[in-house]
């Protein structure tokens, strides 16, 4: 695995959130990925396609409901038919033949994910759910405009409303990526990601999870991810990670100067 190498990633189910406490007794907020099935339909090379990239697919859909085309390129990779489909780049070490399975064994339990999903769509919404405006004054000669966005530009300088004004419209359905996202658990036996924090979109929706592209390459290095990807017959078992913040309980003491939880640890 060279410095420049970039793995696959998967596309996960967000099965619902849940709550554990970590090694101090905080709560951690988790959010739970199953990841159903993701195969390689087929791969792409930069000298053919123009791009180096891998076609995953997850979960499974009834063959009735494809394109006849779209059947024949599945039986070519010796793939069932897919319900979710996403091209993921990656570089030229890191490519997988078709029909390779990728599960939960391809992450490690104290790593960085980003995660990328659709956001829940949440219809016409007015400036202050959609922009957070405060609104305007609530009495003082104020009538049915409590809720309005106030001035939209001015009157012949410049004559117009300019370009990307926050204005009402629709709310949500958008392609958002929340990065760093730190893996608390992971269970390879049922393919499951517990994740630190929420992603985006709503229960039961497709997210598409992989290796966080800031995360320090010295720490990537040190957590040894399996590259390019889980290839063991046996499952590993499974990995709770430890936390990556201080303790929140310990104090100060001033009088005698150290942290209490440090002291009482030696």
């Amino acid at each position: 695995m060279q410095f420049e190498s970039r793995r696959a990633g998967v596309i996960a189910v967000k099965a619902g959130m849940m709550q554990d406490w970590d090694e101090y007794g905080a709560r951690v907020p988790l959010t739970v990925l199953w990841i159903d099935e993701c195969t390689v339909v087929r791969h792409k090379h930069q000298q053919r396609d123009g791009v180096t990239s891998l076609v995953l697919g997850c979960s499974a859909k009834r063959p009735k409901q494809l394109h006849p085309r779209q059947l024949g390129e599945y039986a070519a990779a010796g793939v069932t038919p897919k319900r979710k489909l996403w091209e993921c780049k990656v570089t030229e070490d890191a490519l997988l033949p078709a029909g390779t399975v990728i599960g939960a064994a391809h992450f490690k339990a104290g790593q960085y994910l980003d995660i990328s999903g659709v956001t829940k769509g949440k219809g016409f919404a007015g400036v202050m759910k959609r922009w957070n405006f405060a609104g305007q004054n609530a009495t003082h000669g104020n009538t049915k405009h409590h809720r309005a966005p106030g001035s939209i530009g001015g009157r012949t300088d410049p004559g117009k409303v300019w370009k990307g004004k926050k204005m009402p419209g629709h709310l949500g359905c958008e392609r958002v990526t929340f990065k760093n996202i730190w893996v608390y658990k992971v269970d390879p036996a049922r393919n499951l990601l517990f994740v630190r924090g929420q992603v985006p979109g709503p229960q039961g929706s497709f997210v598409y999870v992989r290796d966080a592209f800031r995360w320090k390459w010295a720490e990537r290095q040190a957590a040894q991810l399996p590259f390019p990807t889980f290839l063991g017959e046996a499952l590993p078992e499974v990995q709770v990670a430890r936390s990556d913040r201080q303790d929140p309980y310990r104090v100060y003491r001033e009088d005698v100067g150290y942290f209490e939880a440090d002291w009482k640890g030696d």
